[in-house]
């Protein structure tokens, strides 16, 4: 009982931020080679290694507000990804995971950060991931949350294909979608929560729905390789009846819920940012 509580409160919390003003202070779109990149900031009067955020698919950067509200001692950016939130213009017709990369160091080479702690939530851990992998030098360390790295199955692509002939019956899509990305416990205790992700991915058409699932889930390659080459100091977090495999040669924190662990148990996902920025 005392745990359910503890649960609903942090639910409640969570919800109560996403309705209230923004936390975020200025907005700017970054030229990058995946489009123009909508790219939100909280700036702190401080010389501590800023810290960024990368949200997962059908989401934007709203999805950090509860981390990033809860972090005052160095400057904080959140950015839509593309075809995400503000990020929907000049997007290229096709892309990899490899330039969600590039274009997370383009950012960073825009705003003139040579430095940054980074957090990803399961398409943002993704990109995260090559872009240390690749430039380790950028990354003062990182944490993954709800991060699939092993490529799909034969079978979860074909699931994909017959899930996306839903797509006609939009309510019923999201619907079904919630079930799979949050926790049965979420949906029993707070099912109004689902409106968290209807709300952003009701703004994505059918055909960018089929589009970021195609390019970020089904043409992604194994990434286990980079995880276990690492050169950046990481910690990974993950549901517990999250469907990601958990990262072995990681420490990682199994919390409460499934795979949208920043709204199902965002005060551990507040203490999971801690523990990355004070990670050596």
């Amino acid at each position: 009982m005392k745990s359910i509580l503890i649960f609903l409160i942090a639910l409640i919390t969570f919800i109560a931020k996403a309705q209230t003003q923004p936390t975020m202070e200025t907005k700017q779109f970054v030229k990058t080679k995946l489009g123009d990149i909508a790219v939100f900031t909280k700036t702190a009067n401080s010389e501590n290694i800023p810290i960024i955020f990368l949200h997962g698919v059908y989401f934007n950067h709203l999805l950090w507000e509860n981390q990033v509200s809860a972090i005052s001692d160095r400057t904080v950016i959140a950015i839509d990804m593309p075809l995400h939130g503000e990020s929907v213009n000049s997007i290229p017709t096709k892309w990899t995971l490899a330039d969600c990369a590039d274009m997370l160091v383009q950012i960073l080479d825009e705003m003139k950060i040579s430095k940054v702690i980074a957090v990803g939530h399961s398409w943002g851990s993704m990109t995260i991931l090559r872009a240390a992998s690749k430039h380790p030098d950028r990354f003062e360390s990182v944490g993954f949350c709800n991060m699939p790295f092993e490529a799909s199955s034969k079978k979860k692509k074909r699931n994909f294909k017959l899930q996306h002939s839903a797509l006609i019956f939009r309510n019923f899509y999201m619907k079904q979608t919630s079930k799979v990305l949050f926790g049965k416990e979420t949906l029993k205790h707070n099912p109004g929560i689902t409106k968290l992700l209807t709300t952003p991915m009701s703004k994505l058409t059918n055909r960018e729905i089929k589009k970021v699932d195609q390019f970020v889930i089904i043409d992604a390659e194994d990434a286990t390789t980079l995880l276990s080459s690492l050169k950046v100091p990481a910690i990974a977090l993950k549901g517990k009846d999250d469907y990601v495999p958990t990262p072995t040669t990681l420490k990682t924190t199994i919390v409460p819920g499934a795979h949208l662990s920043p709204i199902e148990s965002p005060t551990d996902v507040s203490e999971f940012c801690k523990r990355a920025i004070n990670l050596k």
